[in-house]
């Protein structure tokens, strides 16, 4: 059976093919905007019943709606004579009708003719004449998408004009595709895709996984290039033990194993955790696995490292999930660092005399990397910080004056970029 087939029945009667995906989308962008649900959370209830290929598209349109949204507002405020409230339903259907237009490219009859059922009873010519004019006029956007306003005053305050520029430009396309192995992969077989790092090769995006060579074989995982700097602090294991807490999907912990660490795995999410055991038996890496939240599980003796990757707002990751820039506000920022430091002074107490302790968050803000690292480290000063390395770091990134890593937007622009993620590696007293 055709994707328009499946299409055309799933939707009501009368209503064009191609339009349940868009009422998917719908729904998504509102649960996302309207309830601050996570978007890859809330895409599971809002693309139910969905074949695959419709729930993909759904999912592209949010994520292309949510990342231009800025620069999709101003088209639509400047095309209307009232503005329409930011949570009216005309307005979330023009976000997404706009998003397929002039990021995605759908053929234009077809976002029309899907648009119009989704208003339900409101204002249908409105819809019409401004996806009409949209048309007619050749609306484009700009070069790159335009930050959330609170978003690129805070990073302005933090790294300068410059960096929050480099967002900008970093969050306007999906970021490509970095793979990590446990050993360092054949040079003939992948030599043709960048290594910006030990164990390490970037892809082009747009490349279903499964279909990379070695998937089955699993001698590889996706996984951010920024993220794979925490576990590379560590070192080689030797078979001595390490903690890695929050450690779901488990990327970090296959680094680990791959590694020569005996891993404890923690996490107290048991459905992430199956897709953590997943990925170890695609790997065939070993790790033990506990579930547990980490404020009230405790180990069973003392480890030799532990990596605390702690929950953060995630605000780090925004060119991957840009639903994250219109969630998070700055309460949500403090609630994340007073978590953080709970979570961080409960690691310390279960490691050897000695032993290393590396801390990371994908965040972008301050108060979840430097100023937690500075309040641990003023009410713990035996406890030493130790500087990471160059030769320890990608290709691209040095440590700064601290001995931190913290990587930004504007680092390896021409080589895809990466993620926003601090890491501190101490080391216990003893």
């Amino acid at each position: 059976m055709t994707e328009r087939r499946r299409a055309r029945r799933r939707s009501p009667a009368g209503e064009p093919a191609g339009t349940a995906p868009r009422r998917a989308a719908l729904r998504l962008i509102d649960a996302v905007l309207r309830r601050g649900d996570p978007l890859d959370i809330a895409a599971h209830a809002a693309t139910q019943g969905l074949a695959p290929a419709d729930r993909a598209f759904a999912i592209a349109i949010v994520s292309e709606a949510l990342r231009w949204m800025v620069d999709i507002d101003i088209l639509i405020d400047q095309a209307t004579a009232q503005p329409l409230p930011d949570d009216v339903k005309s307005r979330a259907v023009l976000r997404i009708a706009l998003a397929q237009l002039l990021v995605l490219k759908s053929p234009p009859h077809a976002v029309v003719a899907t648009a119009l059922p989704l208003v339900d009873g409101g204002p249908r010519r409105l819809v019409h004449a401004l996806l009409s004019r949209a048309q007619q006029e050749a609306w484009n956007l700009p070069a790159t998408a335009s930050l959330p306003s609170e978003v690129a005053a805070r990073w302005n305050a933090q790294w300068g004009e410059a960096t929050a520029a480099a967002a900008s430009a970093a969050w306007s396309s999906p970021p490509l595709m970095d793979l990590s192995f446990a050993a360092e992969p054949d040079g003939t077989e992948w030599g043709e895709f960048p290594a910006l790092a030990p164990r390490h090769r970037r892809l082009p995006r747009g490349r279903a996984i499964e279909e990379v060579p070695g998937f089955r074989e699993g001698g590889w995982w996706v996984q951010d290039l920024a993220a794979s700097t925490p576990a590379r602090l560590l070192g080689a294991g030797h078979g001595r033990r390490a903690l890695d807490l929050c450690a779901a999907p488990g990327g970090k912990t296959m680094q680990l194993s791959a590694a020569g660490w005996n891993v404890t795995a923690v996490d107290s999410s048991a459905k992430r955790l199956e897709r953590l055991k997943a990925n170890l038996n695609r790997t065939g890496l070993l790790a033990d696995i506990a579930q547990g939240d980490i404020r009230a599980w405790e180990p069973d003796a003392p480890a030799d490292a532990i990596l605390l990757d702690a929950p953060c707002s995630a605000t780090g990751i925004f060119r991957r999930h840009p639903d994250v820039l219109h969630r998070i506000e700055p309460a949500q920022i403090a609630a994340m660092a007073a978590l953080q430091g709970e979570l961080l002074e409960r690691a310390a107490r279960w490691l050897k005399p000695g032993g290393l302790l590396v801390y990371a968050t994908c965040s972008l803000e301050q108060a979840e990397g430097e100023d937690q690292i500075a309040a641990f480290h003023a009410d713990h000063p035996a406890w030493a910080i130790v500087a990471a390395q160059p030769e320890e770091l990608p290709r691209g990134v040095v440590p700064d004056r601290r001995g931190f890593v913290r990587t930004l937007p504007s680092m390896l622009a021409n080589a895809g970029g990466l993620d926003g993620f601090f890491v501190a590696r101490l080391r216990a007293p003893g």
